[in-house]
This record gives structure tokens, sequence and C-alpha cells, in this order.
């Protein structure tokens, strides 16, 4: 076989002639994630952006040929299912799927945005029996998820009951997406679950009525980072924010709704949806950080972070692992007392009741900590937030709660901890800065030494949170004076609002 020099997604779907859905949003959305695009068209519709005037169901004999034919020479990485129209259409791609052995997404249309039937009756029964069973997801907006369950869903608080009952009823995880839902004025919510886990994403409420083909945007932008290797829970933050920002450009064309809009990877921090376990609205930001981080040490001492501190640092994080540790409570305290004589950030890891108690600048919590952590308790009592974050879902949670600073990385291999995320590298890097950079404060985490520190910071980001590079060096007043400068600091501490 020969090797493909991008991956490969197929879209079975039905064709949209007025070019806003179906196979022509999904090719358009395969091509801005790198993705070859393949189409196996169920059906030709006659439709414009105001009215569906036809819809002429593909033979059976036709479809077969489709399908056999990509299948001997472009296999799918991923599949993306749309418009199955008629009993026959879904019984075949059912067929086909049971010994398919890769991701497939079903997006169960049924109905088009400017209002026209695009099923025949009896089809939502057969695809509950015959397709979703064979999906790992589906992404029924809440007009289609009535249609699979039989019954209303008013309001959020509906939401993610249907979710688990459409998991119950044979689907592998479900998206139901909530843009038919009354908005809560600044977000609309969609709700994952794959009967175990479940979360929120809340986008904001684009106010437009250029909304055609959003759903075949969505599961076909899920379908091409899944071909191109995310991991589920990273392709759905992605593919939300890639539709928010494809909603905000969209332009009307004709008569009707106008198309979304195909521009590229998401890159605004606008577009970047929320991701909750529990639903929240009107999160309270934490308080900034008062500027940049500038080198941020990662030590295991108070010692340690007095010697430092003594040689201008700024900001320090106190980390110790060992909840065993002897004096662990001294040794907080002791930090932040050091950070108040230096006029210094001092970040407490971990033991934020302590860190409380202590009164210090801040804490810092790692993902794991994020669901033991009494965040409310911290936010009142004024302390800083940082959180470290490795993967497009783990910013997406920490964009939820509005911490003071965000953690990216690693950026290279790391010797502090077992981590089962790769390295992100300073690519990666730049893209975050670009979305993340206008309001949140950063630092980049995660194998970072002298000299990688000169192409981190190349990236604009205004801080280096390092461990082993200054503590395991034979000079760290040194290594540190070197740093210092390389961030711009001048190697004498500011002076820090407490």
């Amino acid at each position: 076989m020969a090797s493909h020099s991008k991956p490969i997604a197929w879209t079975i779907a039905g064709s949209d002639s007025g070019g806003g859905a179906g196979i022509q949003a999904d090719l358009a959305t395969f091509n801005d994630f790198g993705v070859h695009g393949c189409t196996v068209i169920t059906a030709i519709t006659a439709q414009n952006s105001f009215t569906v005037g036809q819809v002429s169901t593909t033979p059976r004999r036709s479809l077969a040929a489709q399908i056999n034919a990509l299948d001997s020479d472009l296999p799918a990485a991923a599949i993306k299912l749309g418009m199955l129209g008629s009993v026959e259409v879904v019984e075949m791609v059912g067929k086909y799927l049971a010994s398919y052995p890769h991701f497939v997404v079903c997006d169960p249309v049924m109905v088009s945005t400017s209002g026209g039937d695009l099923i025949e009756d009896g089809v939502s029964e057969v695809l509950m029996d015959k397709v979703i069973p064979y999906a790992d997801l589906i992404t029924p907006n809440v007009d289609e998820a009535q249609v699979l369950l039989g019954r209303k869903i008013n309001g959020l608080a509906d939401v993610e009951r249907a979710a688990q009952d459409l998991v119950a009823m044979g689907a592998n995880s479900v998206l139901l997406t909530g843009g038919h839902l009354p908005a809560d004025g600044q977000q609309r919510h969609d709700y994952w679950t794959d009967g175990i886990d479940g979360y929120w994403l809340s986008g904001p409420n684009i106010r437009t009525m250029n909304t055609h083909g959003t759903g075949c945007t969505l599961s076909s932008a899920i379908a091409a980072l899944m071909a191109r290797g995310y991991e589920l829970i990273d392709a759905l933050v992605i593919a939300k924010a890639y539709v928010s920002q494809g909603l905000r450009m969209a332009v009307q064309l004709g008569g009707g709704p106008g198309p979304v809009a195909h521009t590229g990877w998401p890159q605004s921090v606008d577009d970047l949806p929320c991701l909750q376990r529990k639903l929240e609205i009107g999160v309270e930001p934490f308080p900034d950080c008062d500027g940049e981080l500038g080198l941020y040490p990662v030590v295991d001492s108070s010692a340690w972070i007095e010697r430092l501190l003594k040689c201008g640092v700024t900001t320090i994080q106190l980390r110790i692992k060992n909840r065993q540790a002897p004096n662990l409570r001294g040794e907080i305290f002791r930090a932040v007392a050091l950070g108040r004589q230096y006029g210094a950030r001092v970040f407490i890891n971990d033991y934020w009741q302590i860190a409380i108690e202590a009164g210090a600048y801040g804490v810092h919590l790692g993902q794991e900590d994020l669901d033991i952590a009494d965040l409310a308790a911290i936010r009142r009592a004024g302390l800083r937030l940082g959180v470290s974050t490795h993967s497009y879902y783990e910013v997406a949670r920490a964009h939820a709660l509005r911490p003071s600073y965000i953690a990216l990385g690693p950026i290279y291999p790391t010797q502090s901890k077992i981590m089962r995320f790769g390295p992100q590298g300073v690519n990666q890097l730049k893209r975050w800065i670009d979305m993340l950079s206008s309001r949140y404060t950063l630092t980049a985490i995660g194998g970072i030494n002298v000299a990688r520190a000169h192409d981190v910071l190349a990236t604009g980001i205004g801080s280096c949170a390092m461990i082993t590079a200054i503590t395991q060096a034979a000079d760290p007043e040194a290594v540190v004076a070197r740093l210092l400068a390389m961030h711009g600091q001048r190697g004498k501490a500011e002076t820090i609002t407490p």
C-alpha cells in the first residue's frame, strides 16, 4: 500500500447544491485541517439557502460501488456520516461499518437549516438499530435528539438526561449540541457523555442567522481531527472552537441563512469553549499576576526559595511532592514569609488549604488537583491560581476557571514526572500563545534548559518555568543570572502586590 502524505477521511453524506452543508461543507472542513477528503454521496439535493426543492437518494448499486472503490484504494482513518436518507442507505452503510475498525462520527441529519425534511419516514428507528451502535460518537442537535428519543427536551436541565438516554439506547458516546435551545445570554452549551464520564462545552452565543451547515461542519471537524490522531476529548474542543469561529465570520450569500465560514484552524480565545464537568455560569476570574511571570523556578524547599530570591527571582513555586515530608506546614509558611520579605510571587503547589492559611500569593494546581480542590475557597481568599495544561481539553478546562495564569507544556521531554502527553514543541506553544495571550498570563513548562530557553522565549511567551536546569546546575546563581537576562529582567526584585 502506498504511504499517504496526509490522513484520509471519508464523508458518507448528501450533496448540498447550495454548497453550505453536506459533503461540500465536509470537504471544506477536511481541507482546513489538512486531511484528504473522500466522498460517498448518499443523495443529491436540489437546494439553495432558503429551501430544499428535491431529494434524490443514491441507488443501492451506486452507493455500494462508491464504498468499494474507496475501500480498495483510499481507506479511511475516520468516517463522518451525515444524511442517510432512506432505510436502504442506512442498512448498507451499517453493513460496511460492522467491520470498519476506525473512528466513526454520525451526525443524524434529519431536517435542513431551511426546514426541509431530508429523510424518509421510519429512517430514525433503523438508524438507531443499524448504524448508531457502530458509531463512536453521535452529534445530534436538540431537534434531532427529540426525534431519536421520541420526547421533548425542555431546556438545559433535560440535556444531560437526554444524552445519557441516547447512550442507553445504544450510542457509544453523544455530543448533544444546544444551539437550538435558548441562550443564557452569553453562551451556548453542548454536553458530551459516554455514559460514564461527561462534561459541558460552553461557547460564545454568536448572534447570526448564517448557520447553514453547522452540524455538518462540527462532525466533519471531529472526524478530521481524529484522523490526524487527536484524542476525542481534544477533538471536541477544537471542533467547537472551529465552528464558533466559522459562525462569527459567516456571511449571507443568498436569500436565506448563509453557510458557516471555513477559515482554518481556530485562533481566537473568544472561540475557545469552556469545559466543565458541572455546568457553572458566570464564573468570576481569579486575580491577575501583576504582569509577566518572568523566570519561574520550581523548587522543593524554602531554602531553595531563599537562595533564588536573593538572586533577583520575582516568581517562584514551592513544589513538595511528598505529603509526608517533615515540617511540610513550616516549609510552606516560611516560603510565604520569604515572598513577603523579598516582594516576590510565591506559589504553593497542591497544598491549597495551608496556602490559604499562610496567606500565600497563589497556588498552582495540576489537572488532577482541580477535581478535589475547593476552588471557591481559593477564590474567596483572594489567592492567585495557576493551572498546568497539556492539551486542548485541559486548556479548555482551565479557561472555564478563569485562572491567574496558565502553564503550557511539556514543551520538551521532561524528567520531573512521567506523563502520558508527548512534548508539544515550540510550534504548538506559538499556537497557544497566539490564541491565549490576549487574555491570560502564560508560562511554558517541561524540559526547558538554558539552551532551549532562547527558542521558547522567541515565541513571545513571557515566562519559562524550570526545575532541573536550575536545581541540578553546577552554579545555580550563574544560571539564574543568565536566565534573568534572557527574560529581560534586571536581576532585582520588583515590588509585588501581596
